[in-house]
């Protein structure tokens, strides 16, 4: 059994052990939680492929002490050639691919968004790049020892992963499946993250590895340009916020669905539930799951397309209006459209205070799949995403697609800071809710709120139902009490993926920090 940890300096966690521990060494080496987040992001990178790397998007929120929380963006944005018509010109003229050339069709935002992270770290404090790279450059040169979930979810995707360009030459070992443990050496990456350490994070988007990127993407129907990777770049921005009776709840901005994810605490908070764990717990927050993804399927896309700004979601007459819609006793019909992807979260505390909440992602397991054997890159199918058909999520140049993303913090009345997250597509927001309600709301011990029996509404992970899915491990009364409320029930395995993969850090005002992570993952939370 997992055990939360305490320490009273600082904490990082991440859902794989050398990722928290390339973070954990930044920080050790007088690092800020930005620098060791970036650490841990170019490792994770390397060392889990099938959930996230740089050829995929970032997002951020960094709260220090005495100061209003940040975001950065790194949402890529369309190519300037991706259109609706392109695709219908391609023989698709009614939905984006999901794999291959023609699904790589957004730039990468991770990298430039590590970027912006690092220009809020003052400058005669930054630790060298080569020294946030280090680890990644070493386990790319030198070979990962694949994991069992690289192995299990390369298996599970091979069919519709193998014949694309680059992918078998990557991730396949002799053509075949790696087991658990087998030696995996990724040298061109190595090679890309050296070029980095030498030429800058900018060099990825206007040196040799975009026109190494472009070209191959290119050649396999894509219609990203070197052009596009040169134009683009990560934004800070004021993260959408929320208050609750229990403090100031914080998330990323569109096209992520963050405001989502606060609406549906918000809307839980307007339930007074006053126990954990029971069926006003379980219920509630499925129904105010309902409300919140009606909306957001209907009105979410690139902000420069909503009907109204994602923040306007979040004014209290609209919420006090979606909470009344509940009905505390009866499960609304379901389903809507469901939101696939996945991802990884990672939470981060340094010993000053600061406090990140970052996610990275390449949207379906492997994205594209399209690797550039130049670079090691594996470029996201994040642009699948978009909708081809006129509404906020319609396909355009320069456009960024709906995403799931959304690393969640809060700040809390009792002075302790909170950041939290998990990976898994629709089931982000859920998870989220599930382990703020349980620690914040209910008091239960940090880890026992991520361990316990989760629930997810709807599809993620290419599931193809819709059904209310609760993990084996919920009493069985419970269980029935859903299913007599109307709630269409499907059992799943007792730590599933379909539950995603969950972290959280807390910080209590006396600088006092916890970190968790979770079971269903190769997780590792450090706190010292």
């Amino acid at each position: 059994m997992q055990h939360t940890a305490y320490g009273l300096n600082a904490a990082f966690t991440a859902p794989h052990r050398l990722a928290a521990m390339a973070g954990r060494d930044v920080m050790k080496a007088g690092g800020t939680a930005i620098e060791a987040m970036v650490a841990a992001a170019a490792t994770i990178a390397t060392v889990y492929p099938h959930m996230n790397g740089i050829g995929g998007d970032a997002f951020w929120l960094i709260a220090r002490p005495g100061q209003a929380p940040v975001a950065i963006s790194g949402a890529g944005r369309a190519a300037a050639l991706a259109t609706p018509g392109f695709y219908a010109e391609h023989g698709h003229p009614n939905a984006i691919p999901s794999r291959g050339g023609l699904a790589a069709l957004t730039v990468p935002g991770a990298i430039d968004s590590w970027r912006l992270a690092l220009e809020e770290v003052p400058a005669d404090r930054r630790l060298p790049l080569g020294a946030l790279l280090e680890d990644a450059i070493g386990f790319a040169e030198n070979g990962i020892a694949v994991s069992t979930g690289q192995s299990r979810i390369t298996a599970a995707k091979l069919a519709e992963l193998e014949h694309v360009p680059g992918f078998a030459e990557h991730y396949l070992d002799g053509g075949k499946v790696p087991a658990p443990g087998a030696r995996l050496e990724q040298k061109a990456l190595a090679g890309t993250f050296r070029h980095l350490r030498d030429n800058g994070l900018r060099s990825y988007y206007e040196g040799a590895p975009a026109a190494s990127i472009a070209a191959f993407a290119e050649a396999q129907g894509s219609p990203l340009r070197a052009s596009d990777f040169a134009s683009y770049q990560a934004t800070r921005e004021v993260p959408l916020h929320v208050t609750t009776s229990h403090g100031a709840l914080y998330n990323m901005v569109a096209p992520t669905q963050g405001a989502f994810s606060l609406m549906i605490l918000a809307l839980f908070d307007r339930l007074g539930v006053k126990t954990g764990e029971g069926f006003d717990h379980i219920h509630g927050l499925v129904e105010a799951t309902k409300q919140a993804f009606i909306l957001r399927n209907a009105e979410l896309g690139d902000p420069d397309t909503m009907a109204r700004p994602a923040q306007d979601l979040l004014e209290a007459s609209l919420l006090d209006d979606l909470a009344g819609r509940i009905d505390r006793r009866t499960a609304l019909p379901w389903p809507h459209v469901a939101k696939p992807g996945d991802t990884i979260w990672m939470g981060a505390c340094d010993a000053d205070g600061t406090v990140v909440s970052f996610i990275q992602s390449v949207f379906f397991e492997f994205g594209s799949g399209v690797t550039d054997p130049g670079t090691g890159v594996m470029l996201q199918n994040r642009g699948a995403g978009f909708s081809l058909q006129p509404g906020p999520n319609q396909l355009a140049p320069g456009r960024r697609p709906f995403h799931t993303l959304n690393p969640a913090l809060a700040v809390l009345n009792d002075g302790r800071v909170m950041a939290y997250g998990n990976m898994g597509g629709e089931g982000q927001p859920q998870t989220q809710a599930a382990v703020f309600t349980r620690h914040v709301c209910f008091g239960e011990d940090l880890q026992a709120a991520i361990t316990a029996p989760r629930w997810l509404l709807g599809k993620t992970w290419g599931d193809s139902t819709t059904s209310l899915k609760l993990e084996s491990r919920f009493d069985p009364a419970l269980v029935e009490a859903l299913r007599a409320a109307g709630h269409e029930i499907e059992m799943i395995e007792p730590y599933s993926d379909l539950a995603g993969h969950a972290g959280a850090i807390v910080r209590s005002a006396d600088g006092g920090v916890q970190a968790a992570g979770d079971p269903r993952a190769d997780s590792a939370a450090l706190a010292w």
